[in-house]
């Protein structure tokens, strides 16, 4: 064979044909036949060429062997012991990180001087190294393929040299034919091959080339060996950015060259293969001319625009390929291989609209899967909830993100700015079933929270009297009541709406407040009736059931429970009510069963929060905070019991919204917060691996323990620098517009005071304090500085015709500061003025009054940090136990540092 090779080429080319490039005299030696790729791949192409591949190398691991199907593959330390060992090869397919590909190459050549084609499955071989292959495989005569590719295939010898062209079962899709398959893509040389064979075309050889900057067996190559291969009638291209391999192509017959990579236009780096990268005109759309003017066509051929010729046709999207070949090949007068098998629409085996109501086009049918993905299928069908993949939730989380440009944060992808217009009971469900609740949910769950948040004779209260008069903070006050509120408090309740779920699951309901539900064919068994009803009536069910319908509510469990005949229980009820709500999220699989089933245990700990944050005076048998029960049963919310709480007496609508608002800004600022990391470290402790271990009244500790004076009781500092400037002044109403203030002149008595004293402080070199509320780490360098939540919240007040007298004195005070000369800048009124500017407003009667001290300001403002709050911890508890893994929040021994 002489240097030069076959043909025209001015270079040595030593295939002539197709049908030279993998045959059934071809035998392999594989290098790093041992590694992680080559244990998976060689098997199979070994088994499918009839037993090919000889031998194979891998440093240190001589006398092992690489088990196939076809029998044992030898294994030596190099190329050498293996021909001393009387193997002869041809052929040498490498395997090799692209370090070593150089040497590895260079071995094979200069060992075996039989050696006829070399096949690099290895990417981003370096081009210093790829040219040093490339002139010894030029000096000694050797076809090189690669690299990065995924070998080569012939489908009439039934051969298969290097990757995985075909996957495991190469003989489904390299189907015998008259179709040569080019493509710079690995996968879609397989893809092409299974679509052609929907349209009735079998293929010759299939040729995976790579796209790395360097391509061996190129184009050119490829065309002439398809000219003088008698099998092939046809041949179809798959084409990326990158190179001029293309541009001056020749054919003798029809080609189909799908061109892609528009997108990759703009890209300043490689995405994919490291070939795949424009330079000067050879892009995606410089290609698809070349091959226009190549295959004479004028045009992109596609279903709409079915522009081809005898010499071909160019498409850009791989599902238009079959096609596109069969009016190609009509215009030549050849009929496909085969009889089609199948088309190319979409058939999907299962999907989920989400409850969404989507036009036709959309909204496609299923078919029925072939097996055993049928079976599989029905499996996964009957799950109930979805199972999310767990992994490490160390600072990551499911639940909550915060934008760290904007401060804001996202709970179930739902703004806090969103949240803020939302009651509590809507965020408690957003924050733990990922989407929101509609009135019938929230007339359910405003249901079990009355029901729960009157302590009289409880434990829980007993508790928190303790601690509170042993003079901690309510944060304390709050854990020691939930520490009461443990697993065997809820098991009754957590039962129920397991036992529910299993009943209903497989029923075809879709939403919990289905009307007229026919549960007649529902038969449960003894024990599961026994976890729903009692022997003797439950006053609490009673009441539950009586106010669920003065509410109106709707539920297929609560009319269920109903039809039972017997008593139900008051933890039946609950089960009843959460199960409902959390339904239409749990058979959309939005959530995780696990979720329901720990739904009754976090509204018991809600309520009890509320309800703790009390003292025993004011639960009574009959009433809470002077409020009877039957009341607060029928008609009140979880807001305004939350309200009525801290605020001790009812809400009208005006005084609510705030209130509203307040809490929905605090109930999460992302997981990096210290309350989200003690709530998913008591998880993590627990080990969510194990999701019936976690203890969720432990881990909502965890959140209350992980507050403190300056992570959540800092609110009362903005409330008590307000009080500071408007504690004389007769301010009777912070709501009333005609306040009579002159906000202007105290915030500009404020900024000289407080310029001098900055000036002295500094003079004798002491720290500046802040000003509570003003200014902020991200929103700053301005010339007029605004933080985006503050403004959104404004206006939000503006359009609603709501004044707040102490708003309105940090928008003036930050002006005074910067008019003053006391600061370069006009800073920004930060989201913490506005908290503090509302509780403030909901707080100042009874503080003028007298009736709220210092000291009570400062718990209410604590305390409404912990309602709100509570509502994004419950979401990363849930979070973290359905995705985090055992112990995952800890820091490695490595990241720790020792300080003397």
């Amino acid at each position: 064979m002489s240097n030069l090779g076959i043909g025209k080429f001015k270079y040595f080319v030593g295939i002539n044909s197709l049908a030279e490039i993998a045959t059934c005299k071809d035998r392999v030696c594989v290098l790093n036949i041992l590694g992680n790729e080559s244990r998976g791949v060689t098997p199979v192409s070994h088994s499918y060429s009839g037993g090919n591949v000889v031998f194979g190398t891998s440093p240190g691991r001589r006398g092992e062997v690489l088990e196939t199907p076809s029998g044992n593959v030898p294994v030596y330390n190099n190329v050498r012991e293996g021909m001393d060992d009387g193997h002869s090869f041809n052929v040498g397919v490498v395997y090799l990180p692209p370090a070593a590909v150089r040497d590895g190459v260079f071995e094979l050549i200069r060992v075996n001087k039989a050696i006829e084609k070399i096949i690099i499955l290895t990417e981003k071989v370096s081009v210093h190294d790829a040219r040093e292959i490339r002139a010894l495989a030029q000096q000694r005569g050797v076809d090189v393929f690669g690299g990065n590719c995924l070998g080569v295939a012939d489908a009439w010898n039934h051969i298969r040299l290097g990757g995985a062209l075909g996957g495991e079962k190469p003989e489904e899709s390299l189907r015998h034919g008259s179709v040569a398959i080019f493509s710079n893509s690995g996968n879609f040389t397989t893809t092409m091959a299974s679509y052609l064979a929907a349209g009735g075309w079998g293929t010759t050889t299939s040729i995976s080339s790579g796209k790395d900057l360097y391509i061996h067996f190129a184009p050119a190559e490829f065309a002439n060996a398809f000219d003088n291969d008698a099998r092939t009638k046809a041949a179809v291209m798959y084409i990326e950015p990158g190179g001029y391999y293309e541009e001056n192509l020749e054919f003798k017959k029809p080609v189909v060259a799908c061109v892609v990579g528009r997108w990759k236009a703009k890209l300043t780096r490689a995405v994919g293969h490291a070939g795949a990268m424009s330079g000067s005109g050879d892009s995606a759309m410089a290609k698809e001319e070349w091959f226009q003017r190549i295959l004479k066509v004028g045009g992109i051929y596609s279903p709409e625009n079915p522009v081809c010729s005898q010499a071909g046709a160019v498409v850009t999207n791989i599902s238009h390929i079959p096609a596109a070949l069969t009016a190609v090949m009509k215009l030549n007068g050849v009929e496909p291989d085969f009889a089609p098998e199948g088309d190319l629409t979409l058939k999907p085996w299962f999907g989920d609209n989400q409850g969404l109501p989507l036009p036709p086009e959309l909204d496609i049918p299923l078919v029925e899967p072939m097996q055993p993905y049928k079976d599989q299928i029905a499996e996964l069908t009957r799950q109930v909830g979805a199972t999310f993949p767990r992994e490490s939730m160390k600072d990551r989380s499911g639940s909550s993100i915060m934008d760290a440009k904007t401060q804001v944060t996202r709970v179930s992808g739902i703004s806090i700015l969103d949240t803020a217009k939302y009651p509590l009971e809507s965020n408690y469900c957003l924050a733990l079933l990922h989407e929101l609740s509609d009135d019938n949910d929230n007339a359910l769950f405003n249901t079990a929270i009355a029901a729960d948040v009157n302590l009289h004779g409880d434990a829980a209260v007993m508790a928190s009297d303790a601690v509170r008069g042993a003079g901690n903070a309510p944060n304390v006050v709050s854990a020691a009541a939930c520490a009461v509120v443990g697993p065997k408090r809820v098991d009754g309740a957590c039962r129920a709406a397991d036992v529910l779920i299993d009943l209903f699951g497989h029923t075809g309901l879709h939403t919990g407040d289905q009307v007229d539900f026919d549960f007649s064919k529902i038969k449960a068994s003894r024990e599961q009736l026994a976890a729903l009803v009692g022997k003797k009536a439950d006053a609490k069910a009673v009441a539950m059931l009586a106010a669920l319908k003065a509410r109106r509510t709707k539920s297929v469990f609560v009319d269920y429970l109903r039809s039972l005949g017997g008593h139900p229980t008051a933890d039946a009820v609950l089960g009843a009510i959460t199960t409902s709500i959390s339904w239409s999220a749990l058979i959309r699989k939005k959530i995780a069963r696990t979720t329901a089933h720990n739904f009754p245990w976090y509204v018991r700990l809600f309520a009890t929060i509320i309800g703790a944050s009390v003292d025993s005076s004011r639960h009574k048998a009959d009433s809470f905070c002077g409020v009877a029960n039957k009341e607060l049963l029928n008609k009140w919310s979880a807001t305004e019991i939350a309200y009525l709480a801290l605020l001790g007496e009812k809400p009208s609508p005006e005084k609510l919204f705030p209130f509203q608002v307040l809490l929905g800004l605090i109930i999460s600022n992302g997981v990096g917060t210290i309350s989200a990391q003690g709530c998913k470290g008591a998880v993590s402790a627990d080990g969510p691996e194990s999701p019936e271990r976690v203890q969720i009244n432990k881990a909502m500790i965890g959140f209350l323990t992980h507050t403190g004076f300056a992570h959540g009781g800092n609110g009362f500092e903005g409330i008590q620098f307000l009080i500071e400037q408007f504690g004389k002044t007769k301010l009777k109403d912070a709501g009333d517009p005609k306040h009579g203030l002159d906000l202007k002149a105290m915030g500009t008595r404020f900024a000289e005071v407080f310029g001098a004293e900055k000036k002295a402080r500094k003079g004798v070199g002491e720290s500046v304090r802040n000003i509570p509320g003003v200014n902020h780490p991200v929103f700053k360098n301005q010339l007029v500085n605004k933080d985006p939540r503050e403004v959104y919240l404004s206006q939000l007040f503006k359009e609603r015709g709501e004044t707040n007298v102490f708003h309105d004195f940090y928008s003036a005070l930050v002006q005074a500061l910067y008019d003053s000369g006391v600061t370069a800048n006009v800073f920004c009124v930060n989201i913490d003025a506005v908290i503090a500017a509302l509780l403030l407003k909901l707080l100042w009667p009874r503080y003028r009054s007298g009736a709220f001290s210092e000291e009570a300001m400062e718990n209410a403002a604590f305390t409404a940090f912990l309602f709100g709050r509570m509502v994004g911890c419950a979401g990363e508890i849930d979070d973290h136990i359905n995705r985090g893994r055992n112990m995952d929040t800890r820091t490695p021994a490595s990241q720790c540092t020792f300080v003397s």
